[in-house]
């Protein structure tokens, strides 16, 4: 099985279902697998980040930094 580059879609569905690769239920944490933007638990809500991934903490600071410019931008 190759973890590294392309694993099977049965292989990413068993680590979406596996509730290890879960922080508190929310926060996914898997450092087998290399996607940053992996499906939700339930794949219909969309996207989240994977914080196994090196560049995640990066883009978390990004993405609410733009939320906080544009939150200051509307009042």
């Amino acid at each position: 099985m190759n973890y590294n580059n392309n694993p099977s879609e049965e292989t990413q569905n068993e680590w979406n279902n596996d509730p290890n690769n879960w922080i508190w239920g929310f926060f996914y944490y898997n450092p087998k697998d290399k996607r940053l933007f992996p499906p939700k638990r339930l794949k219909q809500m969309g996207w989240t980040i994977n914080f196994a991934h090196p560049n995640s903490v990066f883009l978390a600071v990004i993405i609410i930094a733009v939320l906080l410019i544009i939150s200051e931008q509307i009042k």
